[in-house]
């Protein structure tokens, strides 16, 4: 199969899991680990050395977690099972993750000088989720201890998104971006059902914040409520409150006013296969542009490729 071709059946292979779980009303971003391991009770999914995915991958890998009942959030490939003396179990199934790159190749314009193209592509390979592999050492399989109570990892929330610098207000009964006053607003603290609620609402609309043209410039050619310019965004607000409420260690909210996009988005998915890939390369983006405005961090936003091989 040629490089194209595999590309195509990588971009299918994952749209169509993730329109078929839209098609049963499950959201597959939804479901971080509430786990008893030592990786943490909320997280974005872990490679072997603890670094954690990004972009698509982290979507795929919650939404095999959720369909194949792992509970532990670490993944590895085959051959970093053997490299720590432990192996996966005969007869498991690795998960399809992604990785993306560039190559570059010298070639001869017409005017017979030399110039260098970037090439883009992209490859798929399995991993195998902790609890698929034996003879690991025994952190691997530790149980959980707290790191901090959920009174100081609301109060790091805070701070996170105060460092932004984004004016945040408070009052009515809606939560919402107004991009022409460039403001959030959120109602009342006290009006949630709990705290987490509020913050994960707040990485809502904190990633809508990120698409101001000040900032990231974030357009989908919207042009009215409900149009499929308004349900890309909404898709990418969406998974970028879901990557922060990870990073955050904060439970993600699953707003009931956001199950009306669920049609909006299996179209747009229906119709471009690429579109989940996009929307979570521009989430990642936001989540990233976010972590940059903290204290002591570079303001550069990371890229969106996966820098682990095979």
């Amino acid at each position: 199969m040629n490089n194209s071709s595999s590309k195509a059946d990588i971009y299918s292979r994952i749209t169509n899991r993730i329109v078929a779980d839209l098609e049963k009303g499950v959201r597959p971003w939804f479901k971080p680990w509430n786990a008893e391991h030592a990786a943490g009770r909320i997280t974005r999914p872990l490679r072997h050395n603890g670094t954690p995915y990004r972009g698509i991958n982290v979507i795929m890998l919650w939404g095999e977690a959720l369909a194949r009942g792992f509970a532990c959030p670490i993944w590895m490939t085959y051959k970093q099972a053997q490299e720590l003396g432990a192996h996966v179990r005969k007869g498991e199934t690795g998960s399809l993750v992604v990785y993306a790159n560039r190559i570059t190749r010298t070639e001869a314009n017409d005017a017979g000088e030399e110039i260098e193209r970037e090439i883009p592509f992209m490859k798929g390979y399995s991993v195998f989720n902790v609890e698929q592999v034996e003879g690991l050492p025994a952190h691997f399989y530790a149980p959980a201890v707290p790191v901090l109570d959920e009174g100081k990892r609301i109060e790091a929330a805070d701070r996170f998104f105060a460092a932004t610098g984004a004016d945040i207000r408070h009052g009515g009964n809606q939560a919402y971006y107004a991009v022409h006053n460039d403001h959030v607003q959120l109602p009342p603290f006290a009006t949630f059902k709990d705290a987490e609620s509020y913050y994960a609402t707040l990485a809502h609309e904190m990633t809508h914040w990120t698409r101001h043209k000040s900032r990231l410039d974030r357009e989908f050619g919207r042009k009215r409520w409900g149009d499929e310019g308004y349900a890309a965004e909404e898709l990418v607000a969406e998974l970028g409150s879901a990557f922060l409420a990870a990073d955050l260690g904060i439970a993600p909210e699953v707003r009931e006013d956001h199950a009306a996009y669920i049609g909006s988005w299996l179209k747009v998915l229906k119709d471009d296969k690429r579109a989940i890939f996009s929307a979570a390369a521009h989430a990642q983006r936001a989540a990233d542009y976010l972590h940059g405005l903290q204290p002591g961090v570079s303001a550069e936003a990371a890229d969106d490729e996966e820098r682990a091989a095979a």
